[in-house]
Parts: structure tokens; sequence; C-alpha cells
């Protein structure tokens, strides 16, 4: 049964749906006669006649109607109308705790504040005789002023505990609803008990154990007790307790993890007795009970006189204290600063990017966040000072990622559109910088210097912050592939950064700018970051791990110590979390991102057909020009896909990474480029895997090959040159030499040739954003914009007579006339999805086109991070450091 808008039950419209509430649906509606919202729970015609569910749906509204908490919702009145059994309640703006879980751990003052006032709840049904029996996230709604208890359905009444219930009301307790055996709850929360089905053992002390297993997953992000299956999870719940909640979140006040696995033993008579000790043991940890102590139990009953030897003891511990106050006031040593732990939630809706660029900054000093989320389909860096409550957009900024602050705090850099960027947070235009590919990092040093990754497989380059000079910084050694996510080091006489491009054995390097001298640290490492308590931090796995360090010297002074667990780090190696010199910490939770996808074919009308290749991490899929075959890369390296005997096969082993796949016109070879010998450039090999590879281009700056001519003797390629930005080269396979085409003060790739060899289409953003633009090879000649709207990814129908280029999600086509002069049609939209698509600034195809034009081979998502919107905030984390982590000086 579904009710629609604008029907009335009683006095009450039906304004809309909001879902299921336990075994009825929940409406919301307006009561006319005192003009406010209510919401209406409606049990089903197609269950009122069903007699234990009836019978249940009158004692959750008996059970609520005896309940006046301010953490429990609350009953306006019952109804009857046409078969249909209501209840009216208060209507309750918010989410439930469950869809607040979804982002995440609560932090600890959040985590108390919610336990206090659920505990206090259960309490107050606890003495009238009411056992919840289904207490769950799910059943918990987070409004403005705190929380609200929901759906007494399973509720269970004791008569010899609950007056306030006239027998009466009380609802015939028949075996058919509480029946011996019957398990009654949602079972991640049960207890032993009601696991078992032992009816007669549920009390006040089942609720508390549910309310352990919440807090639990309140204070950690997980469940205290998961399994595969029913059966593995009951096992869990009868036989094993849960990590120590200070074991996932290592902060936890040690008397809020001895109150939760107290409410989690297995035998009710371990656990808290009642709600209300329970209540009072969370109160005396909030507000401020011992958090490096665990307080000795409560007792009952009238304080006992102390032994004399007590009192003499007392005494003498009092004159010690004084003698030690003494020695305090004379020494003065500095205070230790308090660790506290916040959280920054993004406004509704708004999520951070990622999870291959970093989202977010914080500035030297602590005081200001940036950070780049995406609000509807459009990303942006927004700024807010660390004690305020508003985040303002930066105008500039739109599809910005990876933002760092300059020295003073004055200026943000970041990556947008294939440029390297800086904006004043004070306001004003940004400034373009320098051209670049597809950045992995930058870090803003205190000589007015900028170092910076500017591609995926690329050394690290050194621009001026007003954008001259800018010039190769680093050189790889022993096959790195990568140098990304650099941090200048105080003084800005040196600079740590990632070497290599699997980023589970990638090693942190430090380079002295001067010398030249560069220092190893082991492997395992990603995204370094040095805090002035003398720690050099970074990433391994998703943990923040420690190491003493000097950066004088340039060198480690005793072993790394893990401090965060569960952070997010993807598989570029890009860890979320930014620290400040005055001692903060901020990081975003989750774990290892790797992204799986699957290839598939999109007709015209964009209906799909996945193939059977396994899921992989693939990009940049081309078609053998018989069809066949696919060239895809996948983990730096380059594998074939036999289609008619769905097979996979890894076809590149020397080097890493390698990657952008070009068949030669006679499928023979497959053209890629590769960091086998230093810098990115184009290599090929036989087609057949048989040989080895070859090199056929050579130069300073990464080389990325596109196309080859229909006689395949040219290969069209660009070049990502910091100084000119994107140029498109043409390299001759007869004497391996190249030549530009295109060298202009603006970004041109992605060149594609037309099937006939005398056009040659590519990307520009000469007008201010990125357009598909035609020019005849090898010219003279006009140039035709044939996009309108923006545009990437170009390719060519085999006929030639069509032009395939993306636009955001839209695959778009455009008619093409050669003959006898040039001329294009409109484009048009053939199909939107949410495919694999090659970042904006960037230049190159992730998709490609069956011989007769029909179908698309593309790359489509099928595991994707849950999008993050929570900022875990740590002031004064380097008091932590100190502690843990001793650096020996300073």
């Amino acid at each position: 049964m579904s009710i629609l808008p604008g029907r009335r039950l009683g006095p009450y419209e039906i304004l809309s749906a909001i879902g299921a509430g336990g075994m009825g649906e929940v409406y919301k509606a307006r009561d006319t006669r005192l003009d406010r919202t209510v919401a209406i729970k409606v049990l089903p015609t197609h269950l009122a006649g069903r007699t234990e569910l009836r019978e249940r749906f009158e004692r959750e509204a008996k059970t609520i109607a005896s309940l006046n908490h301010p953490h429990i919702c609350t009953l306006y009145d019952t109804g009857h109308q046409n078969e249909i059994d209501f209840l009216v309640m208060e209507y309750i703006e918010g989410e439930t705790l469950a869809q607040r879980l979804q982002k995440g751990a609560l932090p600890i003052q959040q985590v108390l504040q919610y336990a206090i006032e659920i505990a206090d709840a259960l309490d107050k049904a606890h003495r009238k005789g009411i056992t919840h029996r289904d207490l769950k996230p799910g059943n918990i709604m987070l409004t403005k002023s705190g929380t609200k208890l929901l759906d007494f359905g399973l509720a269970k009444l004791t008569r010899e505990t609950a007056p306030a219930i006239p027998d009466s009301q009380l609802p015939t307790m028949k075996s058919a609803i509480t029946g011996e055996g019957t398990i009654l709850g949602t079972l991640q929360y049960m207890a032993p008990e009601q696991v078992e089905g032992k009816t007669d053992k549920i009390d006040a002390r089942t609720d508390v154990f549910a309310f352990g297993a919440v807090a639990y997953e309140m204070a950690t992000g997980r469940k205290a007790f998961e399994g595969t299956s029913q059966a593995s999870l009951i096992a869990k719940i009868l036989e094993t307790d849960p990590p120590p909640i200070s074991s996932l979140q290592p902060m936890t006040p040690p008397a809020l993890d001895r109150v939760v696995k107290r409410c989690l033993a297995k035998d009710p008579d371990k656990r808290w007795q009642t709600a209300s000790d329970l209540c009072e043991e969370l109160r005396w940890i909030a507000e401020g009970g011992s958090l490096t102590a665990v307080p000795a139990a409560a007792t009952a009953g009238r304080p006992r006189m102390l032994p004399r030897w007590a009192v003499v003891a007392g005494l003498a511990s009092l004159i010690v204290a004084a003698i030690a106050g003494f020695a305090v006031l004379i020494l003065k040593p500095t205070p230790l600063k308090p660790v506290t732990r916040t959280v920054i939630t993004l406004p509704p809706g708004d999520s951070l990017v990622g999870p291959d660029q970093p989202a977010l900054a914080l500035s030297n000093d602590g005081k200001q966040l940036a950070y780049a989320a995406i609000r509807g389909v459009t990303s942006q860096i927004y700024l807010r000072s660390m004690d305020s409550q508003e985040a303002r957009p930066i105008p500039g900024t739109e599809g910005a990622v990876a933002p760092f602050f300059s020295p003073d705090g004055q200026w943000l850099g970041f990556f947008q559109g294939g440029s390297l960027k800086k904006v004043s947070v004070s306001g004003g235009a940004a400034v373009t910088l320098r051209g670049i590919g597809d950045p992995r990092g930058g870090s803003w040093g205190s000589q007015g210097t900028i170092i910076f990754a500017p591609g995926s497989a690329s050394t690290l380059y050194q621009i001026s912050d007003e954008g001259a000079d800018a010039r190769p910084l680093t050189q790889f050694q022993n096959g790195d592939g990568t140098h990304r996510w650099p941090e200048v080091l105080p003084g800005g006489k040196a600079v740590a950064f990632v070497a290599g491009t699997n980023m589970s054995n990638a090693r942190i390097v430090v380079r002295a700018f001067q010398s030249g001298a560069q220092r190893d640290f082991g492997q395992g490492g990603t995204y370094p970051r040095y805090m002035p308590s003398g720690h050099l931090i970074y990433a391994q796995g998703t943990t923040l791990m420690a190491v003493p360090f000097d950066p004088e010297r340039l060198e480690t002074k005793g072993p790394a110590v893990p401090m965060v667990e569960g952070v997010a780090v993807s598989s570029s190696g890009a860890a979320q979390y930014s620290i400040s010199s005055t001692g903060s910490l901020l990081y975003v939770s989750g774990g290892a991102t790797l992204v799986q996808r699957k290839l598939v074919w999109v007709n015209r009308n964009g209906k799909e057909e996945i193939l059977a290749a396994p899921a992989q991490a693939y990009g940049y899929p081309r078609l053998s020009p018989d069809g066949r075959r696919v060239a895809v890369e996948t983990e730096n390296q380059i594998w074939i896909y036999d289609l008619s005997r769905d097979t996979l096969t890894r076809f590149t082993f020397e080097g890493s990474p390698n990657q952008s796949p070009v068949w030669t016109p006679d499928g023979k070879h497959i053209a890629f480029y590769s960091s086998k010998a230093g810098p990115s450039n184009i290599w090929w090999q036989l087609a057949d895997g048989s040989g080895g590879l070859e090199q056929l281009g050579t130069g300073l700056y990464p080389q990325i090959p596109r196309s080859w001519s229909p006689d395949g003797q040219l290969l069209a390629f660009h070049e990502n040159n910091p100084i000119t930005k994107k140029d498109i080269w043409v390299l001759r396979l007869s004497d391996h030499k190249a030549e530009p085409f295109l060298r202009t003060p603006f970004s041109e790739g992605g060149p594609v040739f037309s099937p006939d060899g005398h056009w040659l289409a590519y990307i520009s953003d000469e007008s201010g954003r990125q357009e598909i633009f035609i020019q005849p090879y090898p010219g003279p000649g006009g140039k035709w914009q044939i996009s309108t709207e923006g545009g990437n990814e170009p390719a060519w129908s085999r006929n030639g007579r069509e032009l395939f280029f993306r636009s955001g999600s839209k695959m778009m086509a455009v008619e093409v006339t050669a003959q006898p002069t040039f001329s294009a049609g409109k484009p048009k939209v053939l199909f939107e999805g949410q495919y694999l698509a090659v970042t904006p600034g960037l230049t190159g195809t992730a998709f490609d086109v069956s011989s007769d034009g029909q179908r698309f081979l593309m790359v489509k998502e099928t595991e994707r991070a849950a999008p993050n919107a929570q900022i875990n905030v740590v002031l004064n984390w380097s008091e932590e450091l100190k502690r843990r982590v001793p650096a020996g000086n300073k």
C-alpha cells in the first residue's frame, strides 16, 4: 500500500513519503488543526490482518505514549480510518546515525554527547519497564538538538516494573510475538541471549549490549561484529570480542574503551546492570574524568571512614605534593598543550575530491584550511578559517585540485586544467604560472620558488613563484619512472619527494638543492611532510608514520613509528593529510583506494555490453586494426585482451610505467611511452610479444604517442614541456627524427591523423578552455574549431566522415567533409554516461571506436571510494609526536 500525497487520514494531510520505519511506512504530513508538520506511521493493509503484527503496532503506540523524554520521539496521536491503522508522531529533521556513519567515525566529543543522550533515553524506558530490543544506528535520528530514539515496535514490556502503564493498556504478549527461540531485532547489534532466542533472559542489559555495539561503531566507524554470513556473524557475537577501540583510534580515552568493553560482555551479569550507571560513567568521562587513566568504578552506599594509617599517608602525600608544587613554581616548565580532536563536516551534498589528487591543505600557521570539494557536478577550492564555521569558494578555481599554501599563507597554489596556478587568499584573479600535464603535487619554498611534478611520469621541476625560470630539478635514478609529491624542507635547502611508480614499494628521497646529493629512506612510503617538532611524516599503506629527522644533516635519527591509522591514500600515492608548523594535523579517514573498472561496448544510443575481461584499473583502450584485440594499460603496464578468446595477457615487462598504447596500421607493432631509459619517451615492440623494446623518440621531456599516419611512417605525439606547455610533434619512422607541428604559447595535444592522413585533429586551450580543432597536415592551411562547448579526446571514424569527441560526460559526433573544401557540421550528442574520461588539462583518448563507427569501447568503474565529506582535526598533534617519537633535538 502506498498513500498518495494529498490524501487525508483524519485531520492529517499526507505531504510525501519518507520511507520505511520498522514494519510500517512513514509519511510526512500536516496537522490541519494545529498547523504543524508531523510524521505518520501507517500499518499497511496487507499486514494489518496479521494479529501478531497489529498487536506489535499497538504495543509501539502505547510504549511511546508512556515515555516522555527529550531524546525519545514523541507520540501525538493514533488513528484508524478505512482499515488503516496509523500513529502520529513528532516530525524529526536530520539524518539517522546509520547515514552519518557512512562517512566514518565520529569525533570523541560527539560520541560522548550522543552516547549520554541515548543512555539517558534508555534509562527512562527501562524505568518504565520497557526494553527496546532493536537499538541500532538506523533507529537513532541526529538532529540539531541531539539524538532521538525511534521505533519501539519490538519493545518488550515487563509487568512487574511497568507501573506507569495500567494493566488494561498492556497488549497481550502472545507467544507468536516473542516465542521461545524466536530472534527479534537486527543481528549485528543483538546480545548473545537474543541471538540464542532466550527471551526469558532479555532485559535492560540486552539494550546495554546493543548500546555498546552502537557506541563502538560511533567511535571507530566499524561495526563491532562482522561476518561473511549470518552463521559467521552469530559466531562472532557469541564467541569473540571486537578489537579495543584504542587499537583503531589510538587517542580514545581509556575510560571510554573500558565502558564499551563492559557493555559488550557476553554474560549479562558482567555488563553494566543499569543504563543509569552507564550514563553517569559517560558523563564523568565527558566532564574531563582522567583521559589517561581508567577511573575506579563508582560504588553505592555510605562513605567509609578512612583508617588511621590512610590519614597519615594522606598527610605525607600532601607534604610531598606541596614540595613538588614549590619546585614547579621555581622551575616554571612550559606546560604541555592539550591534544584535542574534532571534525570538520562539509555542507550537505558536498564531498572532497579524490582519490588520485590531494584535497586539502593547512596553512603554515595553522589558521587557514583550503580544500577541493565537489558541489553538484562542479569541483572548486574552498577557503575556511580554522576558527570559523564558514567556508567560501575561491573564484577561478573550478575544477582545481591539490591546493598548497605559500609560506606566509597569503597565496594558494593549485593545479587546474593543465596549468599550475596561484591565487591570493584575499581575492583577485587566478594567475597561470606554467602549463603542465597530469600533476603530482607542488610545494612552495621560502626562497620564492615552487617545486612541482608536472606529470605522472616526470621528474620534479622548479619555477619562481612569478612563473619564470622553469627548469628540471631532479633526474631519474635506478629506473625511478616518476618523482612526485614534493615537500620543500625548512630553509629551502632541500626537498623530500617520492620516487618510483609502484606506491607499495616507492622510496622517500631527500635531495639537497645546491649539491644535488640525494638520500633514500627506504621503501614503502609516500607523501612526505616535515613537522618542526623534528619529524618527517609519511604514509605507509594507510598509516601515517613518523620518523625523527634532522633537516640540517638530512638524516633520520631513529626508527619510524606508526601514528595514525586509516588515512585515505590512493594508488597514485596521494595521501589525504596536511600539517602545520604549529603542530596541527588534518586528515581524511579511509583506506587504500584501488579503482576497479570494466571494458564495455556502448552503441550510439548508449546501450551497454560489458566485456568478459576481469575488472582491473584499466585506462586508454586501443583496438587493433582488425578489431580482434585490445591493447589497454593497467597498473603502469600494457596488456592485450583477445576479444574472441576472452584472454588477458601482459604485453610489457621492461620498465615502468609503460602506457598509452598505439597500434601501427598493419597491427604488427604497438608504440607506447616508457620510462625505461629515464624520461618518458616513445618506444615500440612487436605486437606478438617477441623481441624487446626499441626506442623511437628521445628528449628531455615526456613524449606521449597518439596516432600513426595511415602508411605507418609518421607518428604524431605531444610533448609536455614546462616552458612551452604541450606541443605537437611528428616523428618520422625512417630516421627517428621528430619535427614540431604546433608549438605555441598555448597547450596543444592529443593529435590524431585522419584516415587519409591529410588532417590532424587535436586539442587546444587557445580559446581559454579546451576545444577540438582540425588543421591540414602537413599544411599550409587554416584551422577549424570543431567543438563549441568544450571538447576533449578526439577520435576519427574509419571512413573519415565523422569526428567523435567527449564534452564532459557526453559522447559527441560531428559530420566532416574534406572535399572539395573542408566543412564540419554541428556537434550532436550520441549518449551520455559516467565512463572513464581524460582529466581536463590532459590530452589523450580514454575510448576507441569500432571499424563501422557504431560502437565505442569505453571503460566503466565498478568500484568507487565512497564520497568523503569529513575532515579530522588534531590540534597540538606535535605534543603527541614528541611523547611517542622523541626527536632528540629542540
